[in-house]
């Protein structure tokens, strides 16, 4: 639909929210997909006319460093990542370009990200549903303004409910294991690719069992407790909070410490293990 006086209103049923906290990178050339298959955690050869791919940038030992949303429009493919992470991100992969024949440029004035949930996403050509789960609904970027009916509030509450990370503060840069958040079982890595920065600590972790922790949303006593605030089970330490929307949060907690009684802040924490996570029995 054409505004009399300005650029085309996208509008759809569905719940969609603008993320004005995530931006988007783009990388043109000959080389891009093999330059960036090849030091992250998926497989970017996947991304595609409405598929999207869900990938990590680790650290040479294996320690997350930052997660976005891989488009390909054919001709270049798009990140969609915490506008945060951009500057920092912009440079390391400048870095190690090399010879490639790679252009990478910061697109966010241009293109803005935007989550859509609970029905049809709108008619944007960026489209893609999210890969992690089919509940989690679609990504979109788009140069045109989209007509929103929820805010970004709204759907830190959604993704929080379902355990998606959404990068700080939920997960930590040189600290953060992937498959301490999740991204083995929401797909975020593939072990049958090539190999990619910080492989080896990854596969090390599964199939040595290696995981002593995870993130996952808990319920809390009182309402929007700080991100950063300790979990405490028996007066030792067993967590930390993260991102929360209301009752809810997510927290990186102790394997070890989820059958306990859980405080933060004085406030009783209660785990709510998504039906998505394997967690180990006993």
């Amino acid at each position: 639909m054409q505004a009399a006086n300005g650029p085309a209103i996208l509008r759809c049923m569905s719940k969609i929210a603008h993320l004005p906290h995530r931006g988007v990178l783009e990388l043109s050339g000959a080389d891009r997909v093999t330059f960036l298959n090849g030091l992250v955690s998926n497989d970017v050869s996947k991304a595609g006319t409405g598929r999207v791919v869900w990938a990590a940038l680790l650290t040479p030992h294996g320690r997350y460093l930052v997660d976005f949303f891989i488009f390909s429009d054919g001709e270049r493919l798009l990140l969609d990542m915490p506008v945060a992470d951009i500057p920092a991100t912009l440079q390391k992969l400048r870095r190690y370009k090399l010879r490639s024949a790679v252009e990478i440029k910061d697109m966010s004035s241009r293109l803005k990200v935007f989550a859509t949930w609970e029905g049809l996403p709108p008619q944007v050509p960026l489209t893609a549903a999210d890969p992690r789960l089919p509940q989690a609904g679609y990504r979109c970027l788009s140069e045109d303004e989209v007509s929103c009916n929820a805010t970004a509030q709204d759907y830190a509450a959604h993704r929080i409910a379902l355990g998606l990370p959404d990068g700080a503060p939920d997960l930590e840069a040189d600290k953060t294991l992937l498959l301490e958040a999740g991204f083995d079982e929401l797909g975020g890595v593939d072990w049958e690719k090539g190999c990619y920065m910080g492989q080896e600590l990854t596969a090390r972790t599964k199939y040595r069992g290696l995981i002593k922790r995870r993130l996952l949303p808990v319920k809390l006593g009182r309402p929007d407790i700080p991100a950063g605030t300790p979990i405490f089970a028996d007066g030792q330490e067993a967590g930390i909070l993260r991102s929360s929307a209301g009752e809810l949060a997510l927290a990186t907690l102790r394997l070890d410490a989820m059958d306990k009684k859980l405080a933060a802040d004085g406030v009783e924490i209660l785990p709510c293990p998504p039906i998505w996570m394997k967690l180990p029995t006993g």
